[in-house]
Parts: C-alpha cells; structure tokens; sequence
C-alpha cells in the first residue's frame, strides 16, 4: 500500500497497481459468479466446490507465497482484499480460502524445509491440494496448550490418536495441519506440528456441524486412530508446535478481520439499495434522516476496520511481529459486522427477518467472525499481553 500526498489535500492511503487489480479482479469474479449462488449455497449448507475451482484458475490459492512454489508472490493486503471481496459476496467461499491460504498453506511456508514446500506447499499454491488447519478439540477452544490428540513417535512415524472439532474444509481438505501432543508431561514443549494427508490408514471424519451461518462451509471432527504419519511430515521440531500454532492464529486473524470487513459491506450494499427503491409514507426509506444516520456510522466504521486488517496486513509484510494488530484488526472488524448486519436487518424490517432477502444470511455469517481464531474476549487479552508486556 502506498501513501499518496496530493497537492493541496492531505496525505491518503492508495492501493498500488497490483492491489486495485487484485480488487478489481476478484470483486468481478465474486459479482458474476459467487454472488448469485451464495443464497442457495446456504439454504443447501452445499460446498462450492465449483468456487474452489474458479479461485484455482485465477491462480488465487497461492497469492502470497513465491513464485517458486507456485504462487504469486504478491503481498498480504492483496491477500486480505480477495477475502474481503469474496465475502461480500458469498462468506462461505471467502472462509473457505482463508483457510486454505492462512491456515494451512500459511504454516508450511514459514516453518518447513525447502523439501517440504516443494512436496506440500506447491501442490497447495497450484490448487491440486485443498488444505485445513486442526488445532481445537471436543475439550479445549482457545486452549492451545491443553491438546490432546497424541502423537507417538515409532521409528520414522508419529503415531496420531485423538480427536479435533470445528475443523474448517473438513471433508473437502486433502493436507491437514494437526496439532498434535507428543509428551503430554511437557504440556506445550511437547506439541508437535504435522501435516496428515487425507487418505491416511485410521483417518476418519466426525458428522458436517449444522451451524448458524456460512453454512456451506464444510466443518467437521477428524478423527484419528492409531494414524501413521511420516516423520518428515513434521514441521520444524518437537516442541515447535505450540509456536507453529500461534503464528498461524496470527495470520488467520487478518483472514477472518477481512472477512468480517467483507460481511459487513456487503450487508451495506444490499441495505443501501434497499432503502433507495423501498418507498414508506410517501418517502424513500433512505431519505429519513435515522436511516442516513446509519449508513454514515456503519461506512464508518467499516472503513476504520478495513484500514486495521490493511495496517496488520503491512505489518506482517514487514517480516515484523504482528499479534497485537492481527488481534485489534479480528477483534474490531468482527464486532464491527455484527453491528453492522444487525442494523441492515433493521434497515429492511420485517423483510429482513426472511430468507427471500440477503440481510439476515450476513448476520448470520457474521457471527462466526466474532469466535473462530479466538474469540473476542481471546482478543482482547492477546492485546492486552502485548499492550502490557514487560510490565
């Protein structure tokens, strides 16, 4: 992102030309192609394999990693406008991408060796793998620490048993990046990070959750039962689990900040073009002065939100660390969609509390933005650490 000094007007942020092309890209893709479904994606709770498929052939999957991977080798607010823009349109779609690129793709770019990004993270840049990500479990959320899933070491194998819930691309993934215990008596030293292939001999799924929203997004338990998986499929060492986990958390955030930006927008666009053709006593709803009142507060702070994810977004770019403006970015953003989306379904009335129109669809979606990757009340103790560290 550049910043522009215009003559007699103050310093702006703009979008550099790779930036406006990625937005005017996928803003176009998600117009014609995933908007018009995503009503029927989430009375079906279908997943938009045909989506994915798109997103491949725009070469998307892989944006921000190196061209010698397979990807684009663009940088992370490029990253953050695609799911921004996708969610717009269809929020199922854009967690469905931010999974793959932040939560798995993501992990095996900053920890693995050059072996494995050429056997794990080239097929994920080119689309040929679908990846997720598997860190919770039926008995710890936002407890990363307390994973019990267990990795036994036999020979070149870890032998994988346990459980892992809310897994996003559960049944569609083919690379799963597990969080797993290999000495439960060293608590997080023990954790490992590993990627488990789908077809993998005791690889199993729980049943699809029938959740509030973005329900086309495939989420389910994996289950594992005396699960080989090779050694080399680990990465870094043991012990490097529990900060493998933290970094990736970091990045979803920005995923899930841009989501909820995207959300809300476009809960505004509808509601806008709502209110411009809805006439009441004689008026166009817009021309009442509440309702103006709150699309000025809503634009505003959806604005505020996507300059967090954008500002994080640079930071993480900088190669410096970025936990505090990944969380103030989730934090913010996600609470900004549900407020938002709330008063667009005040703003269609009683047609909003029905299905025929989109309003309630994006309160619902909204609502995940505000637990997945950490809860708020998470969020705001991961700032507060970093605020208060040291002292």
């Amino acid at each position: 992102m550049l910043i522009t000094g215009q003559k007699d007007s103050p310093f702006s942020f703009k979008l550099s030309q790779e930036q406006s092309l990625i937005e005017s890209t996928v803003r176009e893709i998600s117009e014609k192609e995933f908007a018009p479904k995503a009503a029927q994606i989430d009375r079906e709770h279908r997943f938009p394999r045909e989506n994915w498929d798109i997103l491949v052939q725009l070469g998307l999957v892989g944006l921000p990693f190196p061209e010698e991977y397979g990807g684009a080798g663009l940088d992370h607010i490029c990253y953050a406008i695609a799911v921004e823009e996708l969610a717009i349109a269809c929020a199922t779609t854009a967690v469905m991408y931010s999974a793959h690129v932040s939560l798995c793709a993501t992990p095996i770019h900053l920890f693995g060796s050059k072996e494995q990004k050429e056997r794990l993270l080239k097929p994920l840049c080119t689309g040929q793998k679908m990846g997720a990500f598997a860190l919770s479990e039926p008995g710890s959320g936002s407890d990363s620490a307390a994973a019990t899933c267990t990795a036994t070491l036999k020979g070149n194998e870890f032998i994988l048993n346990g459980v892992k819930n809310w897994i996003t691309n559960g049944a569609q993934a083919d690379y799963y990046l597990v969080i797993a215990q290999s000495n439960p008596i060293l608590k997080h030293k023990g954790l490992i990070a590993i990627i488990v292939e789908k077809d993998s001999p005791g690889f199993s799924f729980g049943k699809l959750e029938d959740k509030l929203g973005i329900k086309g997004s495939s989420t389910c338990q994996i289950i594992f039962e005396n699960t080989p998986v090779p050694k080399e499929n680990m990465l870094g060492n043991i012990g490097d689990g529990f900060k493998v986990a933290m970094v990736t958390l970091d990045g979803g955030r920005i995923g899930i900040g841009a989501q909820a930006v995207g959300i809300a927008q476009g809960a505004w666009n509808h509601a806008l073009s709502y209110a411009r053709q809805r006439e009441a006593f004689g008026h166009r709803v817009c021309d009442f002065e509440a309702i103006r009142l709150m699309f000025a507060d809503m634009q505003t702070e959806i604005d505020a939100a996507r300059l967090l994810t954008y500002h994080a977004s640079l930071v993480q770019d900088k190669g410096l660390q970025f936990t505090k403006e990944a969380a103030t970015a989730k934090l913010y953003a996600s609470e900004v969609a549900m407020r938002s989306t709330v008063k667009c379904v005040q703003i269609f009335g009683g047609y909003g509390y029905v299905t025929d129109y989109p309003a309630e669809r994006y309160m619902r979606d909204a609502k995940i933005t505000e637990i997945y990757e950490g809860t708020s009340e998470i969020q705001r103790l991961v700032i507060a650490n970093q605020l208060l560290k040291g002292n």
